[in-house]
């Protein structure tokens, strides 16, 4: 059974959770597998099984295409890793444009979303200097967008200007009519592309009969590329995104949702502190100090690294990029997580932290739901865990993305009425 609180949080203490097991365990780490899939490797089986297994529920992955691709992979190799996702992607593409030739539109867009996913997938790990980087991602992009063109309504590519460049992204209206809609906006978090978030929840956003959209931020996507690195005030570029969301007159200004997962779930409610136009607020899970969650991840010691699998050292290269550091510093990354904080008191929302179970475990995670949900003034506040034996324990939810929609909307629905 999930476990909720929502006013009784103050029944929560740092040393568990009545009903849940916490394992006495320090350190946040975000590519923690709590089953296991495939990889002997973690970081790997953790990327194969929660990010892109957990995909299938949104049309990103096919089961039988994911596991034979995972049986050419070379365990824990990252140059394995990124040729066989290619391979795969190249085989699904080429039969979605046979499908396309022969005027089966649905089956081609069936194809292309796969294939843009598997490009996708075969970026995490690769180096940003790999000549391959930034043209793969340019493919998972072309692909979506393609995709996205026959579905009723359209999937619209997106561009937000923001300081001299623009914030990639989707959007797409919950249905063909002309009434303002319930609009959710998902953000990501430090590793994130905007197809990550449109394979993590627009279907389920669009079957609720919500407006979804999403973009790349700086830091995420390709845009570290134009010197857009993750920085202290994501409410700046998030202003421009809810700004263009409000300018659509098919956005209900009364009832605009932002959704932060990951990094995300520092970025969505700093931006609500800032902008009264966001009525709800949802995160996964609360990050009220980055600094002192990086800081309780696994060591990134050149001693440590030194250990590491190559999939799992160009995963850390890939988040140094992204915050503008050196590739080979790692360690870096806890000193360029200061300044990563919010204000729980200043979200004055009804806020809605979502956590898997495994996550819980650590005592950071957990100090840091205590202090979001002790310092939420809104009494529409709510916790909820979700449970490992329903197979909801990873990172993000990402390993069960029906029942993590399912509270969400649920909740939405509640609070957007």
């Amino acid at each position: 059974m999930i476990l909720t609180v929502i006013l009784s949080f103050v029944l929560l203490s740092l040393n568990g959770w009545s009903g849940v097991t916490i394992a006495a365990e320090k350190e946040v780490d975000p590519h923690a597998a709590y089953v296991k899939f495939h990889f002997q490797e973690r970081e790997m089986d953790f990327v194969f099984g929660s990010m892109l297994l957990g995909a299938t529920r949104n049309r990103g992955f096919e089961i039988g295409e994911a596991f034979y691709t995972a049986t050419q992979i070379k365990d824990g190799d990252a140059a394995s890793w990124q040729e066989q996702w290619i391979k795969t992607a190249g085989l699904v593409e080429s039969r979605g444009r046979q499908a396309l030739d022969k005027g089966h539109n649905i089956s081609a867009r069936d194809q292309f979303l796969r294939a843009s996913y598997y490009y996708r997938a075969a970026l995490i790990s690769m180096h940003p200097e790999d000549s391959r980087f930034r043209e793969t991602a340019l493919k998972s992009r072309e692909l979506l967008k393609k995709a996205g063109s026959f579905f009723d309504p359209q999937l619209e590519y997106v561009e937000i200007p923001f300081e001299g460049t623009v914030l990639p992204g989707y959007f797409r209206k919950a249905d063909s009519g002309k009434t303002p809609r319930k609009t959710l906006i998902m953000i990501g978090g430090a590793e994130t592309f905007a197809e990550d978030l449109f394979f993590y929840i627009a279907d389920q956003a669009f079957e609720h009969g919500y407006n979804f959209l999403t973009v790349d931020l700086p830091g995420q996507g390709l845009l570290p590329f134009e010197g857009k690195y993750f920085r202290r005030d994501m409410n700046a570029p998030m202003k421009a995104v809810i700004d263009y969301a409000l300018e659509r007159p098919d956005v209900d200004s009364l009832s605009l949702a932002v959704y932060g997962y990951s990094t995300g779930g520092f970025i969505a409610p700093q931006a609500a502190m800032h902008n009264p136009q966001i009525k709800a607020l949802v995160m996964s899970h609360c990050v009220a100090d980055g600094y002192a969650e990086v800081a309780n991840m696994p060591a990134m010691t050149p001693e440590a690294v030194n250990g590491w699998s190559s999939f799992k050292k160009g995963t850390y290269q890939g988040l140094a990029w992204r915050f503008g550091l050196n590739t080979d510093n790692l360690a870096g990354l806890v000193a360029a997580n200061e300044g990563f904080v919010f204000d729980p008191a200043g979200v004055t929302v009804p806020s809605l932290i979502l956590v898997g179970n495994g996550e819980y475990q650590s005592k950071e995670v957990q100090r840091q739901t205590k202090i979001c949900m002790d310092g939420l003034p809104n009494p529409l506040k709510k916790l909820v865990i979700t449970p490992a034996e329903e197979g909801a324990s990873a990172h993000c939810i990402l390993d069960n993305r029906s029942l993590m929609s399912q509270e969400l909307f649920d909740w939405l629905d509640e609070i957007l009425k």
